[in-house]
């Protein structure tokens, strides 16, 4: 029998198990949510701010031509989403989340910092048939810049003709000289110096990247016991933030970038990566028992064997950045086999895994697993191939939208002020913030009434969409004023569309890899999904090089032919993903069968 108190006897404070203060809750989430919260909202502060500069920086600070740079950065964001299954395992096996977390946060700060040091701009100059000039620029009051050929004392301005020549002007606005298409060749004289250095810069992100994405997330999942109904809302509590960063970043590292210089919002960026480090580094121990390393007492501590090894990733990455920069040109009509064997390294190895590991991955389970096993890794293979599609083309926003914006869109708002370029990449994820609950409740009520989308018809909706986004700006281009820009409304249209389109396929993504893989794969299958994306930004630097358009000095000589190229090939590959999407759709009822149930 329990004695129990009486209103005559007194009350004793209750001191038999847990201290309240242990029991704080931040919006019925673990305390501890906040810091991770704040943790990566700064860290993709510091991740989306670079990633609205850096194409940008590539063709105006350092003159590469539109195939080097949409190449360079699809290579780059293709080693991003590739490291992370490397430092997800290293975690696991021997650093833990919270070091490896710090680790990562270290070195991308570093990268960031690094890309400061750009030198000077390069200097602009022209091969035209085969003999080198000089190229000078000049901007006049309204801040329009024209670009001259020097050829000994005459100053010839450069004009791009729509038939692809290239028209020599005179003092008197004449044409004195017109050059054959393709016999003018635009180029800038840069530092190897500092070329190196950008590089080096990239590799650090890269490899440091690889280290904070997958654990910050573990991090968060270690907040929850099994079966704690609270995890998918604290995940999307995080989720949040990861927007938040990006939607301020990509406002304000681009700002700095054009009113202080480019190290301005490079190292803006490198703040914000600094804070992201000290969040953890100086929790105060609010993060104790967290992430912690899995290493026993009495066992060997790995941890600087594995710092000093992933460094060597850098010398790495930087082969294989330089091998994407100088490969050449696929051989027109060379074939399949032809454009394969043409490809950079780091393309023969991202494609080389990917088409074996899906297959054999089958292969395995057909002869492993049960009949339906096989079937629900098949239906998973299947969507991750769609999956390739669906970022390929939403991936654009960094490389071939980012220069549309800046070379065919009107970027003032109201005529009150204008965004940059590089600011434009905001308008993703401030949509992705404002419709997120709303899309949430949307499935909900229609999981309550029964009609929701299955998973496949989510993605077949999600690959539409993106299509849709790229006809929208398509039609918005009949509207060009006579200066071959459209408002900015119509690239606000697309990006509003694309991340509806994101919210349709994004947050079940991982979900479903882990509801149809074999138990004893689904480590393996993750990683295939990692890859899956990590293909995706490679191809969709691809994509963007299809859209290049000639320039000089930064600029393009012809801004119709520039909106014709991104016309052209936004309705190519707009149609291309409808058509894709509804082919999704109409094969979903057999995907579905071969999910077994699963939602």
């Amino acid at each position: 029998m329990v004695d129990t108190p009486t209103a005559d006897s007194p009350r004793e404070p209750d001191i038999s198990h847990v201290n309240p203060a242990e029991e704080a809750t931040w919006f019925g989430h673990p305390r501890q949510l906040a810091r991770l919260f704040t943790t990566e909202m700064w860290e993709r502060f510091g991740f989306y701010g670079m990633r609205a500069l850096l194409t940008l920086y590539l063709t105006q600070h350092f003159l590469f031509g539109d195939r080097q740079a949409t190449g360079l950065y699809g290579g780059y964001t293709a080693l991003v989403y590739l490291t992370p299954l490397i430092g997800g395992y290293l975690a696991d096996q021997y650093l833990g989340s919270k070091r490896a977390v710090k680790f990562g946060a270290v070195l991308m700060a570093i990268g960031y910092f690094t890309l400061c040091f750009g030198g000077e701009t390069a200097k602009p100059f022209a091969t035209v048939d085969g003999q080198r000039y000089e190229v000078a620029i000049e901007k006049n009051a309204e801040g329009v810049e024209t670009r001259y050929v020097l050829d000994g004392a005459k100053r010839l301005a450069i004009k791009g003709n729509d038939d692809g020549t290239v028209a020599l002007l005179g003092a008197d606005g004449q044409p004195e000289r017109t050059v054959a298409k393709g016999a003018f060749q635009s180029d800038g004289e840069r530092s190897p110096f500092y070329v190196t250095v950008m590089l080096l810069a990239l590799c650090l992100v890269s490899v440091g990247n690889g280290f904070f994405k997958p654990n910050i997330s573990t991090m968060v999942g270690e907040l929850y016991p099994a079966g704690d109904r609270r995890r998918d809302t604290g995940f999307t509590i995080f989720y949040m933030g990861i927007n938040i960063g990006s939607t301020l970043s990509q406002l304000l590292c681009p700002l700095l970038a054009t009113m202080v210089g480019w190290w301005a919002g490079f190292g803006l960026a490198a703040i914000g990566m600094l804070a992201s480090w000290a969040l953890i580094q100086f929790d105060g121990g609010r993060l104790a028992g967290y992430g912690e390393s899995p290493v026993k007492p009495g066992q060997r501590d790995r941890a600087l064997g594995i710092y000093a090894a992933a460094l060597i990733g850098v010398p790495i990455f930087y082969l294989l950045f330089t091998n994407l920069m100088n490969a050449p040109d696929p051989v027109a009509g060379a074939g399949l086999i032809g454009y394969i064997i043409a490809l950079p390294l780091m393309g023969k190895l991202l494609f080389g895994t990917f088409l074996i590991a899906v297959p054999g991955i089958l292969i395995w389970s057909f002869a492993n697993g049960s009949r339906v096993e096989f079937q629900m890794m098949l239906a998973a293979m299947v969507l991750i191939v769609f999956n390739v599609v669906f970022w390929t083309l939403f991936e654009q926003a960094g490389s071939s939208l980012t220069l549309y914006a800046d070379r065919n869109t009107d970027l003032s708002i109201f005529g009150l002020f204008s965004l940059s370029a590089g600011q434009t990449q905001f308008f993703n994820a401030f949509f992705i913030v404002v419709f997120a609950p709303i899309m949430a409740a949307m499935w909900t009520k229609l999981a309550a009434a029964g009609r929701e989308p299955s998973i496949p018809v989510k993605f077949g909706i999600a690959l539409m969409l993106v299509g849709f986004g790229f006809l929208f700006l398509v039609f918005g281009g009949r509207f060009a004023g006579a200066d071959f820009k459209v408002a900015i409304w119509w690239l606000a249209g697309l990006y509003l569309i694309h991340s509806v389109a994101e919210l349709c396929i994004s947050p079940v993504g991982l979900s479903m890899i882990t509801k149809l893989s074999i138990a004893r794969v689904v480590g393996l299958m993750m990683g295939v999904w990692f890859l899956s994306v990590s293909v995706a930004q490679y191809v969709a630097g691809i994509v963007a090089q299809v859209a290049s358009v000639e320039t000089v000095g930064g600029q393009v000589t012809n801004l119709k032919v520039s909106l014709d190229t991104y016309n052209g090939v936004f309705w190519t590959i707009g149609l291309a993903a409808t058509a894709i999407g509804l082919l999704l759709i109409a094969l979903s009822p057999v995907i579905r069968k071969w999910m077994h149930g699963v939602q």
